[in-house]
């Protein structure tokens, strides 16, 4: 699958989750199933983190596509309204878990397990920050202890990283700046016997 078709699944993806984001606002789990055996669980890092790449990426977008996604943000936000403090408590429960989902890889590969997943892997970190980045927008409060958790983990990462080429589809590099997701210009280096 291209960049173009990746990005056309996830419009299909985010306008699944924005249909069901009041009800999962709602509830108390944090991985919610999407209806639709393909499709994966509905998270906030997971919709924010697909809702930031399509709005980057918009102008790879037909119009039609376009229309299809102003509308699923605007379903988002109505999902959300007046849910601001339980959109805050399941942030932070996500980024709880993400991070220890990170911290969990990264053990893996400085254990020697193989780095080939990383492209996929990485979407943790993506999400990671697609949530802090939705915290730091008032009226949400990120905890202030969330930003020292991300430092420690990228500091164990650039210990065993090798720059290099951009891990997903070249033409979404402009959504991701290297200076601001370097994580995703190269890879940790494969463990040597």
């Amino acid at each position: 699958m291209d960049g173009s078709e990746k990005l056309a699944r996830d419009l299909v993806v985010l306008e699944a989750m924005a249909a069901e984001m009041d009800e999962y606002l709602r509830r108390d789990v944090l991985f919610w199933p999407l209806r639709g055996s393909d499709l994966p669980r509905l998270t906030l890092g997971g919709y924010l983190m697909r809702q930031h790449r399509l709005l980057q990426l918009r102008d790879l977008l037909s119009m039609a596509e376009q229309e299809r996604l102003h509308a699923a943000i605007k379903r988002y936000h109505e999902g959300q309204e007046e849910k601001i403090v339980r959109l805050e408590k399941k942030a932070h429960e996500e980024l709880e878990a993400r991070i220890r989902q990170w911290r969990e890889y990264l053990n893996e590969v400085k254990g020697g397990s193989s780095v080939a997943y990383y492209p996929s892997a990485v979407d943790t970190r993506a999400m990671i920050r697609a949530l802090v980045n939705q915290l730091r927008i008032s009226p949400y409060q990120l905890n202030e202890e969330v930003p020292s958790q991300i430092a420690l983990l990228d500091r164990e990462l650039s210990r065993i990283w090798e720059s290099g080429d951009f891990v997903w589809p070249f033409d979404w590099q402009p959504a991701y700046p290297r200076e601001e997701y370097w994580w995703l210009y190269g890879r940790p280096r494969e463990r040597t016997a």
